[in-house]
């Protein structure tokens, strides 16, 4: 009988032992949404390499084919629900590259290098505004009003600088380092979206546009008539809108100064002292 209850008994260690725990489950990678993000990665890519070998137009454009495939990839991933955190970051990685190192190697080659050293300072500093730029948006992603870009947006900033090079080359400026004025435009244009990047001057961000809702059929209209306007002549009128653009959040910033209303786009605030900074 003792035999009998011996062996019924569980034993000790088979309980410490247990089943072998099962391994976390791996996480995959949503393709879709990932894809544009690796083609504006190119875009960025291939804008460099053609700033080396002196296609500048073709490094301009390179850019704004980047900004659209980031504004898709975002918007794509929403509307299959393929958001992620691996999407997120190499979002963010994707941009810096786009965004912030190529303009500014695209512009030093394009008329910053004669200036020396003040040429490469400039560029440097638009490379670490966007940097910055990029890193306070990662951290206040959760604060900010949507409505709002703190600061001039990277891609915006991008297609000033970028869009210059665009429309002087179109105009058939060559040799730009041999033009005083138009070097020192590009000395100050860099300047300007660098530092404007990591401001907290007001952008609209258009993310509160409805895609879904019905709209008049002037809308339409007009949709077709701006498509015709660009087509005319894509360098001339896409650098005119991002220079109205990138003046516009100096303007809403005065207009709501003037009006005594509060300009900070932070919805709310922090505890976190060492974050206190980042937020106004």
């Amino acid at each position: 009988m003792n035999d009998q209850l011996s062996t019924d008994r569980p034993d000790p260690l088979d309980e410490l032992d247990g089943p072998a725990p099962s391994r976390p489950r791996r996480k995959g990678i949503y393709i879709l949404p990932n894809l544009f993000t690796l083609a504006g990665l190119f875009g960025g890519f291939y804008a460099v390499v053609m700033a080396m070998n002196g296609r500048f137009d073709q490094a301009a454009i390179g850019v704004f084919c980047a900004m659209v495939l980031d504004s898709l990839d975002g918007r794509v991933a929403r509307m299959t629900n393929t958001q992620s955190a691996f999407g997120e970051q190499m979002d963010s990685l994707a941009d810096m590259v786009s965004f912030g190192a190529a303009p500014a190697l695209i512009v030093y080659e394009w008329a910053l290098r004669g200036l020396g050293k003040l040429g490469w300072l400039a560029a440097f500093v638009y490379c670490a505004g966007a940097a910055l730029r990029l890193a306070r948006f990662n951290t206040n992603i959760g604060v900010v009003d949507k409505r709002f870009f703190q600061g001039l947006p990277s891609p915006a900033a991008a297609a000033l600088v970028t869009g210059l090079i665009w429309v002087m080359d179109d105009m058939g400026y060559k040799g730009v380092r041999d033009i005083p004025w138009l070097t020192w435009l590009a000395f100050a244009l860099t300047l300007y979206a660098g530092l404007t990047m990591v401001t907290n001057v007001p952008f609209y961000s258009f993310k509160d546009v409805n895609f879904k809702r019905t709209v008049p059929f002037i809308v339409i209209v007009a949709i077709a008539l701006g498509i015709a306007v660009i087509t005319y002549h894509p360098p001339l009128v896409l650098f005119g809108v991002f220079i109205v653009y990138g003046i516009s959040g100096y303007v809403v910033y005065a207009i709501k100064k003037s009006h005594g209303r509060p300009v900070s786009v932070i919805a709310t605030s922090t505890d976190e002292p060492d974050e206190e900074g980042l937020h106004r």
